[in-house]
């Protein structure tokens, strides 16, 4: 038979049995049968379950090709924890572990064999992997990035036998003594591990009804999905969720065996056209609930409140997971905070907007970065910090600043620019330069890679009312409000803001009112507001209070601090605080 080549690019995975040669000394025909069961109803159904392919493999190892990485990982994933269900309670001289090494490359196909670098280097990334474990190359991991919920241990270079260049290698490690085999996540070894870690258990179905388990499935999965866009958030994987689904062990104890310490769970239950879904948000070393929601619709079409409930929980959780350790950081000296906890810590600082509170924040950012020097969230936060210095003018050398700025942004984005933080930071700071084009370049990437972050809808609002279409940041701005029922007082002054420059003076006038401790810049656009509304008095009295904050206000304090694309914009801000008597100063232009 003639040889038939092709060339493909596949994810290869590269499997082999630990102490094969031990085991079989010690009972050649029970290892063989052993080995021939795991192969018959585990190893070869996960295959076709996900797409696989076992294209070589005798005695001890297998080889399998994938079209897709997130399918090999999820496959082996699988693979190694229906091997530890099988191997718990044996002794540990009988029991059956495997390596697992997967990589991505082109192969080379002849009579249904692969051959190639791509297969070599998944079979040395197979020696390098934990018994129980899966060793994966740096494409792999690169490829199932943002689409996967796994949490893997970066191992750095390796040298391996016949491959010159080194391979960057990460880990995905099997739990350590778990009842049943359940896996336990690992996370690089630094200071940033200190993130939350959050189990979200598959949402139960209380309905009854066999037909609404996908339903109650697909809020589970979305939920994960959306979560993982939170950079902040380590989010436990879906293959260690859905393996606890229907477990009879108490929520702390889920969680320890996820190795996650906060818990989402959830109901839903149908009755006649009303759906009712209810979510909790635990701490899982307390058992107490941070946060509970219900959430009651109509039944008309059940994918878009699928939708509609998943991007609200997905928006609310992260807030109240980084309030709960904000709580417990505040009771900490700032020299035994963690890289997290030094950042939220930092951010709470930052948004109080005074000279005293900015210096303390970029200590506290200092803190995190000595701490986790590759953590991009920190540098970004200390470039947005910076900003804010040098925009309220908290230093006396401002041009002193900018570099500053500028170095942590950079570095912030090489670390990751796939976090949306940092593309919602570097918008901003943008703005702050003037510099709308590219602000509006950075606001719409992290819109795409996170449109559930409040803070990042929201300032979608704000940046489209700068740039001169005010009426649409006010809806985006309404959409962050709906999202976090919890949001911060200032996303009403955002609103009136748009409002005043869409015209709509009343209803700024009313959003500002809803700002229960506004400083000088509020009160300024507040005074405005009322004053193009036809309240003469009620505009006075923000300026006389704007003016009890910051000695000698004048419109020259203000042309800093706004940001229009369009100098008409300013031109009837200007006006409207005139007109309320508020005076020019020395350099209103």
């Amino acid at each position: 038979m003639s040889l038939e080549t092709q060339r493909r690019l596949a994810a290869i995975v590269a499997a082999d049995v630990v102490a094969y040669s031990r085991l079989m000394e010690a009972d050649e025909a029970g290892t063989l049968a052993t080995m021939r069961a795991h192969r018959r109803d585990l190893w070869a159904p996960l295959v076709k379950k996900f797409g696989g392919r076992i294209v070589g493999g005798a005695g001890d190892s297998i080889l399998i090709e994938y079209s897709s990485a997130v399918a090999a990982v999820e496959s082996s994933i699988e693979v190694q924890m229906g091997m530890a269900e099988r191997n718990a309670g044996l002794p540990d001289g009988q029991k059956m572990l495997l390596r697992v090494g997967i990589n991505i490359g082109e192969v080379i196909v002849a009579d249904d064999d692969i051959f190639g670098d791509g297969v070599n280097i998944a079979a040395r990334l197979q020696a390098l992997a934990d018994p129980g474990g899966i060793a994966l190359s740096d494409k792999v991991r690169n490829e199932i990035c943002g689409r996967m919920l796994v949490r893997l241990q970066d191992c750095g270079e390796q040298y391996v036998k016949n491959i010159s260049e080194p391979l960057r290698v990460w880990r995905w490690v099997q739990g350590q003594g778990d009842a049943g085999g359940m896996p336990v996540e690992m996370s690089k070894a630094d200071a940033s591990d200190s993130f939350p870690s959050i189990l979200v258990l598959p949402f139960e179905n209380m309905s009854g009804d066999p037909e609404q388990e996908f339903f109650t499935d697909g809020i589970t999965e979305d939920l994960l999905t959306e979560l993982a866009r939170f950079h902040g958030l380590t989010v436990i994987s879906r293959t260690t969720s859905f393996a606890l689904k229907g477990s009879s062990l108490s929520v702390p104890e889920l969680a320890r065996k996820a190795g996650a310490k906060y818990v989402v769970e959830g109901s839903v239950r149908k009755a006649g056209n009303r759906l009712r879904i209810t979510v909790q948000l635990i701490d899982a070393a307390s058992d107490n609930h941070i946060w509970a929601e219900k959430y009651d619709r109509n039944i008309e079409d059940i994918f878009d409140i699928q939708d509609e409930v998943t991007q609200t929980i997905a928006s609310v959780v992260p807030g109240r997971l980084e309030a709960a350790v904000r709580k417990s950081a505040a009771r900490k000296p700032p020299g035994n905070m963690a890289a997290f906890e030094a950042v939220i810590t930092g951010k709470v600082l930052h948004h109080r907007s005074n000279p005293e509170d900015n210096a303390r924040a970029q200590v506290l950012l200092d803190k995190a970065i000595e701490l986790d020097p590759g953590y991009a969230h920190a540098h970004a936060w200390r470039g947005c910090v910076l900003g804010q210095a040098w925009a309220n003018g908290y230093v006396e050398d401002r041009d002193a600043l900018i570099p500053l700025i500028e170095a942590e942004l950079h570095k912030a984005l090489a670390l990751d620019e796939n976090d949306s933080d940092v593309h919602r930071i570097l918008a901003a700071v943008s703005l702050l330069y003037g510099e709308f084009d590219k602000a509006a370049f950075h606001q719409e990437r992290a819109v795409t890679l996170n449109p559930n972050d409040d803070l990042i809808v929201v300032q979608q609002g704000e940046i489209l009312t700068w740039l001169g279409q005010p009426e649409e940041g006010a809806e985006w701005i309404r959409k962050a409000m709906r999202l976090n029922p919890f949001h911060p007082e200032r996303f009403w002054a955002h609103l009136g803001r748009a409002h005043f420059c869409a015209g709509k003076y009343a209803e700024g006038l009313e959003a500002y009112r809803h700002v229960g401790t506004p400083n000088h810049l509020t009160l300024a656009w507040k005074a405005a507001c009322a004053q193009q509304a036809g309240d003469a008095d009620t505009a006075r009295q923000s300026l006389r209070d704007a003016q009890a904050q910051l000695t000698g206000l004048s419109l020259a304090d203000l042309r800093g601090a706004t940001h229009f694309r369009n100098a008409e914009g300013w031109d009837r801000f200007a006006a409207a605080l005139k007109a309320a008597g508020l005076p020019a100063g020395a350099e209103a232009g």
